[in-house]
């Protein structure tokens, strides 16, 4: 189906080359390049999740070998010393204001986002970043942590709201017949930018380790060197297709299914229907539960198992000694890779099924098997069955990345393509929530079982029925979301004047015109798009191999 493009009067005779004017693609471009460019922002931001590996180092920063602790350091005072090592927890900070911030800048920035174009905003989020980044560095060097605060955890993170939905909205409008399909590929980056990140930078610490130094800060420095490259990369290969334009053969499922709307629904009344808030909740309840197994992974699986992962199974947790946790630590360590290569794929798998089954049937998936997984995690742990046990997790954590990667689809179905990326960035305060709740009530639980004298299989039974009892609610949440009434939707004279592509002349019809097929069903995948995937999917392979070779030591 092809819509005749309207001439545009109202555009400038020239655009600076960041405003969405000047995006707008010539004829002949192939939609093909735009995932690889929304990968190349993704998999850089996505290196959030993988900041973990620099705890350790920093926790010795002074010390080098050894931490040199005060007895008397506070929250308050550690942001300012010069003299003592910070401690771990006092780090752990900047990965909660990653998240807090990433919401709340995807809300306040979205609607400018639309106005402005990814590209501006791609280019917004690898200053942010990597200027992140460089300010963290110069806070490694000075020793004040306030500046990582500030450079990582404020600054980065709202690089990382504008990264996260910078290609969003563009991607759903050049794959209208794949929308879960193509917000998968670029947000399965953020999953797996730590898949890529984490080892490169225990690669670079170890090459710049030294006698005085632990080598972080120049960790920092090169990183985000390499990240600004890529950055921006992918921001100047954004290209937004001309308004109206459709695949060539393309018929619209709004016209056989109730849950898509083919009309649009203006930002400012979005937030205003049920819908919105029912889908803010299944999103929110569904990442609460997965966000806090991701969080005690690694000693769940140290503290149900214990000697067993060693060939000890008599051993409990608090009989194994300092060399035997550190064995089993390394087989943890293993299981958290594991984790994360689901929770990449699981972004990519659900969110291309959800073309088929429908959004509102692959979120009811995600609760129903949640519950099931959930509730039969303490079984396994009791009949200690590891591979069950592993299996289980593997499933829930692809279907929290799967979560994240459909919910832009939903939206679009939802609400129309117009503002969504302005919705989804509003829609991800839910993300900023759930990264509160999520780690608190599991935390919380486990230390109120450990006050009780549990261990071993006991000490998370509670915690699996807790989360399980969370995922029904978001079934209900997500059982109430329903078409939208006529009144929410836009006149079509609200609709602004669709923008002509370039290299092609004013009201000539798009079904004139058989090269502006942009892919499927014309261009195909090139050999320029072959190329531009090559640059992407390498690194992801080379990640991919280190993980699964830590991996492997879980089934030896």
């Amino acid at each position: 189906m092809s819509i005749t493009a309207a001439p545009s009067t109202s555009r400038p005779a020239k655009t600076s080359f960041l405003d969405r004017d000047h995006i707008v693609a010539e004829l002949g471009y192939n939609r093909w390049l735009l995932p690889p460019a929304a990968l190349c922002i993704h998999l850089c931001i996505g290196m959030a999740y993988g900041f973990s590996v620099f705890w350790l180092p920093l926790s010795r920063a002074i010390g080098v070998t050894q931490a040199k602790t005060c007895a008397d350091l506070t929250l308050a005072s550690a942001l300012f010393t010069t003299t003592c090592d910070w401690r771990v927890a006092d780090l752990g900070w900047i990965y909660t204001l990653f998240f807090v911030f990433l919401g709340l800048s995807a809300a306040l920035f979205g609607g400018w986002l639309e106005r402005a174009g990814p590209r501006k905003a791609g280019l917004a989020s690898a200053l942010c970043w990597c200027g992140g980044l460089v300010i963290s560095a110069l806070g490694i060097y000075l020793h004040q942590l306030w500046m990582m605060w500030l450079g990582s955890g404020v600054i980065g993170g709202i690089g990382l709201g504008l990264g996260y939905i910078s290609p969003v909205s563009t991607l759903i409008k050049w794959f209208p017949d794949r929308r879960g399909m193509a917000t998968g590929m670029a947000i399965m980056g953020f999953g797996g930018g730590a898949l890529i990140g984490s080892p490169l930078a225990q690669m670079l610490m170890s090459h710049f380790r030294s006698d005085t130094s632990v080598g972080v800060w120049q960790t920092f420095l090169t990183l985000a060197a390499i990240y600004a490259v890529f950055m921006v990369a992918g921001a100047l290969g954004y290209r937004v297709p001309p308004a109206h334009w459709q695949p060539a053969g393309f018929v619209p499922k709004s016209t056989t299914n109730a849950m898509i709307t083919s009309r649009n629904v203006d930002l400012k009344d979005a937030h205003k229907t049920l819908a919105f808030w029912m889908i803010w909740a299944a999103l929110c309840l569904n990442v609460s539960a997965g966000i806090g197994v991701l969080g005690i992974a690694s000693p769940m699986l140290q503290e149900i198992f214990s000697g067993r992962l060693i060939g000890h199974p008599e051993l409990s947790f608090a009989q194994l000694d300092v060399g035997q946790k550190g064995q089993i630590a390394a087989i943890a360590a293993g299981f958290v890779g594991l984790l994360s290569l689901f929770n990449i794929g699981g972004r990519f798998f659900w969110a291309s099924l959800s073309d088929r089954l429908g959004r509102k049937t692959t979120y009811a998936t995600f609760f129903v098997l949640g519950i099931l997984l959930y509730a039969a995690v303490p079984w396994a742990a009791q009949a200690g069955s590891m591979a069950l046990f592993v299996g289980f997790f593997c499933v829930i954590v692809s279907m929290y990345g799967g979560g994240f990667a459909t919910v832009p689809a939903y939206l679009a179905d939802i609400f129309g393509t117009q503002f969504v990326g302005a919705i989804h960035g509003r829609l991800l305060t839910a993300w900023s929530t759930a990264g509160i709740i999520g780690p608190v009530v599991v935390n919380y639980i486990r230390e109120a079982q450990i006050a009780n004298g549990l261990t071993g299989p006991m000490l998370y039974s509670r915690t699996m029925y807790i989360l399980a009892g969370m995922l029904a609610i978001g079934f209900v949440a997500n059982l109430l979301v329903r078409p939208l009434s006529d009144r929410w939707f836009m006149a079509d004279k609200t609709i602004p004047t669709p923008a002509t592509p370039r290299g092609s002349a004013p009201g000539r019809a798009q079904s004139d015109r058989p090269d502006l097929s942009f892919g499927i069903g014309g261009g195909g995948f090139t050999s320029t798009a072959a190329l531009a995937w090559a640059v992407i999917l390498l690194p992801i392979a080379w990640g991919i191999w280190i993980t699964l070779s830590n991996a492997v030591i879980l089934f030896k």
